[in-house]
């Protein structure tokens, strides 16, 4: 799932988008407010980390636009500025949460999940469908109770598809989730990598609906 990281100095974004990696998302950095605007209104992300005092355009104004263009993608704000009433202007300016500077890089991590998680409907920090079991906080997944190793493409294309409740996925979609916006998208690879998890997790867990998409069942065991 791509993450926006909007924040000008370089190390924290850095820092943040190696911390995201590891947990199996795929982070866009960006360093100024104009360049996120235009992200954020034109690609589609799992969520948004903000910081506020960004060169060109802030990010309360930033927020105000997306939220008035229709954006909901979610927000974690972070700000050094940690007053409640700056707390409580973040927050009524469209970010879902608010995290104050400097901060412990799991916590960070921890209330991105948790806003990945309350954006798809899913309030558990980990999915279960049937005999696949995806542990949230440590990446782990499991069918039947047997650990399955996959590689870190594996791991989002699975967690995507998990977290839209059964729903039918396009490729499209799923080439969006999946790769950097200057990443060549194509459907064979796309296949390709649905055919590697079969392998892996057993033919019956990632299900195609012909000339639509894929999806997996919301059976639970």
């Amino acid at each position: 799932m791509r993450i926006l990281v909007v924040e000008d100095e370089l190390h924290i974004a850095q820092n943040i988008a190696d911390s995201l990696k590891t947990t199996g998302l795929l982070p866009e950095i960006v360093g100024d407010g104009e360049e996120a605007w235009f992200k954020g209104s034109t690609e589609p992300y799992g969520a948004i980390i903000l910081d506020l005092g960004l060169p060109k355009l802030d990010g309360l104004t930033l927020m105000k636009r997306w939220r008035a263009e229709g954006i909901e993608t979610p927000i974690l704000v972070l700000s050094a500025r940690g007053t409640w009433a700056e707390r409580v202007d973040g927050i009524d300016s469209g970010a879902d949460d608010y995290l104050t500077k400097p901060f412990q890089m799991q916590e960070l991590v921890a209330r991105l999940r948790a806003l990945l998680r309350r954006a798809s409907g899913h309030a558990a920090p980990s999915l279960t469908m049937g005999p696949l079991h995806i542990d949230l906080r440590s990446s782990v997944v499991t069918v039947g109770g047997t650990l399955i190793s996959l590689t870190p493409l594996e791991y989002r294309l699975i967690h995507f598809l998990a977290m839209q409740k059964g729903r039918v996925v396009t490729q499209v979609e799923l080439a969006e989730a999946l790769y950097a916006h200057d990443h060549e998208r194509d459907a064979n690879a796309i296949e390709a990598v649905i055919s590697r998890l079969r392998r892996k997790l057993g033919s019956d867990i990632i299900k195609t609906k012909r000339g639509f998409g894929y999806f997996i069942a919301t059976t639970t065991a």
